[in-house]
């Protein structure tokens, strides 16, 4: 789903750059495109985007999936969110995984993540704790309409 964030050049210069990672700053409706052209499945492959971190920055069509697949697995903060055009989403998923942190694991991984694409240490635990944490109190409140909640150390 992190090939969906809207590019650095559309949230630039808008609010939405400081809350880039919350659910409004994510092409929904291309999210979905891709969800319906895979669950089709007839076309020979569909090209999906990744997130590169470091640029930080989605990249179109890095991603193919042939046909023959067997499964795909996709992944998300929002995959549970039933807000406007989100809750579209389940329809295209046969299983929805809900993964547990503990809050200082996941507080000190998220730290670290964007030390490594280059924040410097006080920004990186600024981002963490301010907009980061806004969506994940979010996402918590998504969990129960998981179909399995893994909860990891």
């Amino acid at each position: 789903m992190d090939g969906f964030h809207l590019a650095n050049s559309i949230i630039d210069g808008t609010p939405l750059r400081d809350r880039k990672g919350a659910i409004d700053t994510f092409d929904i409706g291309g999210y979905l495109a891709l969800l319906k052209r895979l669950r089709d499945n007839n076309e020979d492959v569909v090209y999906a985007p990744a997130y590169r971190r470091g640029l930080e920055e989605p990249i179109a069509a890095s991603i193919a999936i042939p046909r023959s697949a067997g499964f795909i697995i996709t992944e998300g903060n929002y995959l549970l969110a039933d807000v406007g055009p989100w809750g579209r989403v389940r329809r295209y998923l046969d299983e929805v995984w809900f993964v547990e942190l503990p809050p200082k694991t996941r507080m000190s991984r998220l730290i670290q993540r964007h030390i490594d694409a280059g924040m410097e240490p006080g920004a990186a635990e600024a981002w963490a704790k301010g907009p980061d944490e806004v969506n994940a109190r979010y996402i918590e409140s998504t969990r129960n309409s998981a179909d399995a909640i893994i909860r990891c150390r």
